[in-house]
């Protein structure tokens, strides 16, 4: 059974740092690209940035260049979402996400997705 469990996630005011986890399990994932969406009422979820597990290559939505940093540890099949100076529009429920077609904005190209975690930045 191929599982993406979330961590981290929170409470946190304008300015200050979280740290969101993506344990990946049932399945080799080498080959894919995974991803942190995020999402709000009434909207889709948005890419926020990607990385393609193999190579390390990264791709990031313009609103988190330079505050997000999305990297993954191989050994613990693992990826994060560092996300810096954060802002009270990052409010939203985050998701990881796997893609076996590989980095992408779309999120109908990704086929495996975590629980969610919520994300709330107060002014």
């Amino acid at each position: 059974q191929v599982l993406l469990v979330q961590s981290g996630g929170g409470l946190v005011q304008a300015g200050g740092s979280l740290r969101l986890s993506c344990l990946a399990s049932g399945r080799a994932f080498s080959s894919y690209a995974m991803g942190w969406f995020r999402q709000t009422p009434g909207k889709e979820r948005e890419l926020m940035a990607a990385i393609e597990w193999s190579t390390g290559n990264t791709h990031y939505a313009d609103s988190v260049k330079g505050r997000f940093t999305i990297s993954r540890d191989n050994a613990k099949n693992t990826v994060y979402l560092q996300m810096n100076s954060l802002k009270p529009e990052d409010t939203a429920v985050y998701y990881c996400a796997a893609s076996p077609l590989g980095m992408s904005d779309r999120f109908d190209r990704y086929n495996y997705w975590g629980q969610g975690t919520h994300v709330t930045v107060s002014s």
